[in-house]
């Protein structure tokens, strides 16, 4: 009741405002995003803020191509040890700073440098950035690195103005999209102004832009359905027939790249003195122990496709032999019991939205049949995010939205000095098929190398694969435009909305 009476007050106060701001976009995201400083920040919610916020290098086609943003044309020495790009000559900063190649030097130095960085791992390959003249950068390899022009399409080649490094990027981001930062109240909104000295503004139709955080999916909905949202991110699933068979709304679903998984922390402070931080046995009968298709029909209506590895069935990196069926908590038990177990406590740390409780019960109720006493612990998502790096948990929710290039579904979470790696495995072995894998261009070759990487993690069970993400969109039936990608991402580049 609490929830609905909260949706019908907020719908409201959305529709009241939508009549007087028809040129302004409204945002649902189903979680706050975290801070707003692209080499810094982790979350999914984020990196929909930042489309429309923060150019990159290169950007992704709906069909995974690798398209020019940023520069305008790139090419590959023949030895893969040299990455050079052309810049575009009239784009700016936010500021109104020409963004030129000493500037993307910069922005690339400081994200392999700053102690701080989540996007170190990500350009682990590169040695050094050169700038010989305005519109040339030059990247030097430390080895050749197939995965890094589709890193350079998402945070590690987003663009801030080097002018604001030191003045809390995070919190007044001064970036090179088609949209300026204006204000953001924490839990409530993010809003955007349209730059009228973006490159490409005769594509973007808005003066504003509002992203508003809104965990509960009914009140999503039910601001979509009042008209005080034009596009919502993250239908649930069992509200996908509703959208449909509303002719006010539309529904634009799209099979995604990532993945949400459960995280061990095995190595990361005092949290990881745990029995399944100690014992991969017990890690294992955790895996066994959760039925994935039951969450895929309970949960996801058909719409969670069971995982066990972090690569989706598009990419070449996919290997079916890893994939099973159900589950099997007598073997789980009897892995218990070989670790000297009768029962195993912990605690699972996750993000509190209305999707992520329904799976999480599920596990809770599934382990408990297979030896574990699993207790909850919901956080709001920007404390989930600062809980992980700290090691403030035992087990926790990490979900990905995926990367074009494998590499960028698993590098960065399980070689030792991943950026994303909170739980902290680290093996000599799989650090070196993950090097290997991005360091040959045969993609059979790669293949092989991801495949006994996978063998290797379904021993180790570092991390536990639930359900590749669907990204499901509800959008005002006026607006017009809107294509959902691959990578989750809300772009809005020829989007309008329909007078009435």
């Amino acid at each position: 009741m609490r929830s609905l009476c909260l949706a019908l007050a907020a719908a409201g106060l959305f529709a009241s405002a939508a009549a007087t701001a028809q040129s302004t976009m409204r945002i649902g995201l189903q979680d706050d995003p975290d801070v707003l400083d692209p080499v810094r920040a982790r979350t999914f919610v984020g990196r929909i803020v930042f489309a429309s916020l923060c150019d990159k290098l290169v950007d992704i086609s709906p069909d995974l191509k690798i398209v020019p943003q940023l520069a305008e044309s790139w090419k590959t020495s023949d030895d893969g040890l040299t990455l050079t790009f052309t810049l575009r000559e009239n784009a700016f900063y936010h500021d109104g700073a020409p963004i030129d190649a000493a500037s993307v030097k910069a922005n690339l130095d400081r994200a392999m440098t700053l102690p701080d960085s989540n996007r170190k791992s990500e350009l682990i390959s590169v040695a050094s950035v050169d700038a010989p003249d305005a519109r040339t950068v030059v990247l030097h390899l430390k080895e050749r690195d197939a995965s890094l022009l589709s890193q350079l399409s998402d945070r590690a080649g987003m663009m801030l103005s080097p002018a604001t490094f030191d003045k809390e990027p995070g919190r007044n981001p001064v970036c090179s999209g088609p949209y300026k930062f204006k204000e953001r109240v924490q839990n409530d909104r993010i809003v955007l102004d349209r730059f009228d000295k973006y490159w490409d503004k005769d594509h973007y139709h808005f003066d504003q832009v509002i992203f508003t955080p809104m965990p509960d999916t009914t009140v999503r909905l039910n601001n979509l359905r009042a008209g005080g949202l034009d596009i919502i991110e993250r239908v649930a699933p069992s509200d996908a027939e509703a959208v449909k068979s509303d002719s006010n709304l539309r529904l634009a679903p799209v099979t995604g790249l990532g993945y949400q998984a459960i995280s061990v922390n095995i190595a990361n402070g005092p949290r990881a003195d745990n029995p399944l931080a100690k014992d991969k046995r017990v890690r294992q009968a955790l895996d066994l122990a959760i039925d994935r298709d039951v969450i895929n029909q309970v949960v996801g209506e058909g719409m969670f496709q069971p995982a066990y590895q972090p690569f989706p069935p598009a990419s070449f990196a996919y290997d079916k032999s890893i994939d099973r069926t159900g589950r099997d908590p007598k073997k789980a038990q009897e892995l218990l019991k070989q670790a000297g177990y009768d029962r195993v406590k912990f605690e699972l740390t996750f993000g509190n939205n209305t999707t992520m409780q329904q799976v999480f019960e599920l596990v809770q109720a599934m382990g408990s049949e297979a030896g574990f006493d699993i207790s909850l612990k919901p956080l709001e998502f920007a404390s989930l995010q600062s809980a992980l790096p700290q090691g403030d948990f035992q087990v926790g929710q990490t979900g990905w939205s995926g990367r074009v290039d494998p590499s960028g579904n698993i590098y960065q979470y399980i070689t030792c000095k991943g950026t994303l790696n909170d739980g902290k495995y680290c093996d000599a072995d799989m650090d070196k098929l993950m090097n290997e894998a991005r360091s040959v261009a045969d993609e059979s070759k790669r293949r092989e190398l991801y495949s006994k990487a996978m063998r290797k993690m379904q021993e180790d069970d570092p991390r536990i694969y639930l359900f590749y993400l669907p990204w499901i969109f509800g959008t005002q039936a006026k607006v017009q435009g809107f294509v959902p990608y691959p990578d989750g991402l809300i772009r809005l580049k020829d989007v309008t909305v329909a007078a009435k």
